[in-house]
């Protein structure tokens, strides 16, 4: 499906960034794949595909950082669609809702949203530059659509933070705001909305978790690989603006 294109993945080193990165590759593109850690993302890469193939490029990049952001866009010639898998947050993240600082919350904020208002925008001066199709494809949540169902975190030291619905549900309509600023059929933004991925979470919480859906319960991180796909390629190609839910029916 993504024969002859060029596919940016960032945040590539990720739990879910280098499964991304391992299934755009199966399906025939070129892949630049980003990440803080060069060797920390070959380490993440190498057990899901050939690190050492033309067809992949390994930078190392931080999203965060406005000048590199902007520098690394500078050298690309043509890029065909973009995924941002990045996950920065700072030290404090993960606080329960009262006790988390107006400092700590902004710091998080500027990290996470920040940093993908900074690539959805490069990447419309991208799409201005090269005058080719682009799909962009953000990962939001599904905290980002419902409210956060809390009964599932009693019994662990979980919670679902305020910062992360936050800047989840400010994302999607980011996407809706970039794809009607550039206002061409060329130039898409969509996101996809995974419900919860297995990371070792307790077992009491999965157990919980798998209550609220319709059997699956939490998913794994290849479950969210076909929507990317779809949306990245000519088969999507006037879908723009939307978001697409995966969670077996935990937000119903």
């Amino acid at each position: 499906m993504l024969e002859n294109t060029t596919i940016l993945v960032t945040g590539a080193g990720g739990l879910l960034g280098s499964q991304v990165t391992a299934a755009i590759l199966a399906q025939g593109a070129q892949v630049i794949a980003t990440d803080l850690n060069l060797a920390a993302m070959s380490a993440r890469l190498a057990p899901l595909t050939n690190i050492d193939e033309p067809s992949l490029s390994l930078v190392e990049l931080d999203s965060t950082d406005e000048q590199a952001m902007q520098q690394f866009f500078v050298q690309q010639q043509k890029i065909c669609g973009a995924v941002n898998c990045t996950y920065p947050r700072n030290k404090q993240y993960g606080a329960h809702f009262l006790d988390v600082s107006l400092a700590s919350f902004n710091d998080n904020l500027s990290l996470h949203l920040g940093s993908s208002f900074l690539f959805i925008q490069q990447c419309a001066a991208q799409f201005i530059k090269q005058q080719s199709p682009l799909s962009v494809v953000n990962i939001s949540s599904i905290y980002g659509v419902c409210a956060p169902k809390f009964s599932i975190y009693e019994k662990t030291p979980m919670t679902m933070p305020v910062e992360y619905a936050a800047i989840k549900s400010a994302l999607l309509h980011l996407g809706k705001y970039a794809t009607s600023y550039v206002k061409d059929s060329r130039f898409r933004v969509n996101s996809v909305s995974p419900g919860g991925i297995l990371d070792g979470q307790p077992e009491a919480f999965i157990a919980a978790y798998r209550e609220k859906t319709h059997g699956q319960g939490m998913l794994s991180p290849k479950d969210i690989n076909g929507a990317i796909v779809f949306l990245l390629s000519a088969q999507a190609q006037y879908v723009t603006g939307q978001n697409i839910v995966i969670d077996d029916g935990f937000t119903l």
